[in-house]
């Protein structure tokens, strides 16, 4: 995962003799924010080549960022500026922009940053605003981090392109968006590709590179339960040809996310993607590591861009799921679905290894007759964040849901669908609410908190959100 590239442009006074007497002292200043962003090691940082204090900087040096391709711009004050030039920088510069003032209470910076936002409040520019000594203030540090990743998520997102593979499944409405608004608001194109061309693909996938992947699923597997029928090993081979077709289609095609829609068409009459769902969304397969590509289950397009957007923040695979039960007595909501969940939650470890030998392989259950194999375990325990772009009368919005995973044995996953992988949440909110207001079927989650981060994401995108806590 690449660091967040951020700008930063500091603001003077616009007499020539009061900048050139307070010069030094705003380096200073300017010094031990960058180093300290620096010092996380999260965070790329350009600075300006001058101290802004004429108009004619303000736009030169505001160009400069964006031309350096930043992913937003701090503002910086340690002293009064005039706030005519922070106008002038943002129109501009490289948004979104955060105004920082430093602790630096003999010199009015804090008079200077506020009538420098309220400046770009007139002009509707919106902008972010924190102030103190950021390299004392862990509290003030993580907020201009939390900035820092949002900006470098928002920025990454656009530009890419997803692939829907496939067409609408199972007539599910949420799983369908209108391709202009994505471009509108997210910066993101569509590509249509047909599931043929996964059936075409397989047939090129040759028999060497076909056992190779079934020989490493079959030595690092804990337990493949094959029953003869609709889990054999040709089957499972032929779900390794459909992986190998399907990281070629995205080769190709230059796709950075991709969903597949899979039923009734693959699940009825060849065999159903679980295996490509869940080793694409991990980092790694019998080729050893790759960057997680998302991949979601029934060619969910909000499912697949919530999990983009989670996955360019953490770094880390992401979950697709079910809201499938809400078990009242333990106070756990029960997420599983039918196969496509990443197996890195299976032991939260980026070595195959320690994930795999907790992973068991299910034949189908029913309602796929086509055959193949689940991709079966119990979530690990840890903080979690889950998260849900959705949409209101057409108006996107997301939910998000920090909360925790807690681990039971196996055998508590017999009550809903026991082949099916399952994560055992326990939430913030009451079923009552969030299954009243909550917009889909399917959530998606990656460990840790990341509450802030998204909030701010949807901030800068123009889009609500909910905070389930």
């Amino acid at each position: 995962m690449r660091k967040a590239k951020i700008g930063i442009l500091t603001f003077s006074d616009g007499r020539k003799f009061v900048h050139e007497e307070l010069k030094s002292m705003n380096q200073r200043f300017l010094d031990r924010v960058v180093s300290t962003l620096e010092g996380t090691g999260e965070v790329e940082v350009v600075t300006g080549d001058q101290i802004i204090w004429t108009p004619l900087l303000a736009k030169q040096q505001a160009q400069k960022m964006r031309a350096q391709d930043v992913d937003g711009t701090i503002f910086n004050f340690s002293i009064w500026s005039f706030p005519h030039l922070a106008a002038i920088a943002a129109e501009n510069g490289q948004p979104p922009y955060l105004m920082l003032s430093n602790l630096n209470p003999s010199y009015p910076g804090l008079v200077g940053m506020m009538a420098s936002a309220g400046s770009l409040d007139q002009l509707g520019i919106r902008n972010w605003r924190v102030w103190g000594d950021i390299a004392e203030d862990q509290h003030l540090l993580r907020r201009v981090l939390a900035f820092c990743r949002a900006a470098r998520v928002v920025n990454t997102l656009r530009g890419q392109t997803y692939g829907l593979i496939g067409g609408r499944s199972l007539g599910m409405y949420t799983a369908v968006s209108d391709l202009r608004q994505w471009q509108h608001i997210f910066g993101v194109d569509v590509e249509h590709v047909d599931q043929l061309e996964i059936v075409r693909l397989a047939e090129e996938v040759s028999e060497t590179e076909a056992e190779k992947g079934l020989r490493w699923l079959e030595d690092n597997i804990g337990k493949i339960h094959y029953d003869g029928k609709k889990l054999t090993p040709e089957k499972l081979k032929y779900q390794v040809r459909c992986y190998e077709a399907t990281k070629r289609i995205i080769a190709e095609k230059g796709l950075d996310f991709v969903g597949i829609k899979c039923q009734p068409e693959l699940s009825d009459n060849y065999v159903t993607q679980c295996l490509s769902a869940a080793f694409l969304n991990d980092p790694y397969d019998w080729d050893g590591e790759h960057d997680p590509i998302v991949c979601a289950c029934e060619v969910d397009m909000d499912g697949a861009l919530t999990m983009q957007i989670l996955k360019l923040l953490s770094g880390d695979p992401v979950l697709f799921m079910d809201f499938r039960h809400y078990d009242e007595k333990e106070n756990i909501y029960v997420f599983c679905n039918c196969g496509s969940q990443a197996t890195y939650y299976a032991g939260r470890s980026k070595d195959p290894g320690g994930n795999l030998k907790g992973v068991h392989f299910y034949p189908q259950i029913l309602y796929y007759p086509a055959g193949g194999a689940t991709v079966q375990y119990v979530g690990r325990a840890g903080e979690v964040t889950l998260a849900r772009l959705a949409r209101s009368n057409g108006q996107y919005w997301m939910a998000i849901m920090p909360g925790e995973f807690v681990e039971y044995p196996r055998s508590k996953c017999e009550p809903t669908t026991k082949e099916w992988p399952h994560c055992f949440t326990r939430l913030c909110v009451s079923p009552e609410r969030l299954i009243s207001e909550y917009g889909s079927n399917h959530t998606h989650g990656v460990y840790g908190n990341w509450t802030d981060e998204l909030a701010l994401i949807c901030e800068m995108l123009g889009i609500g959100s909910t905070v389930y806590a």
